[in-house]
């Protein structure tokens, strides 16, 4: 494998942590809770399966799908972040793709 397909700290997050910088999540344990009961599904090289370790990475240009609330909500990552800062700046590190036209 080439050096370019290896994730790097700027490319990569875990899922548990992205979902809370994106304010998908109030708190990393909802985040967690919500992984570990195998209700977000991860995206990745066209093939979709459901995530159950919080650990797990998420890539630049993956895409993860959830329910919030009655909400089906279909985000591409366009950024890991670095903190969890205020709604305008969670809203950049990610792309809606559920046909919400956001």
């Amino acid at each position: 494998m080439d050096d370019a397909a290896q994730p790097t700290a700027d490319d990569a997050c875990r899922l548990d942590v992205w979902l809370y910088r994106t304010r998908f999540f109030k708190t990393r344990t909802g985040a967690t809770a919500a992984i570990l009961g195998g209700k977000i599904r991860l995206t990745r090289f066209g093939k979709t399966r459901r995530i159950k370790k919080p650990h797990a990475l998420l890539r630049i240009g993956e895409s993860v799908t959830f329910m919030r609330g009655t909400e089906l909500v279909q985000v591409e990552m366009l950024a890991p972040g670095t903190r969890r800062g205020p709604a305008s700046e969670a809203q950049t590190l990610y792309q809606r793709i559920d046909g919400n036209g956001e």
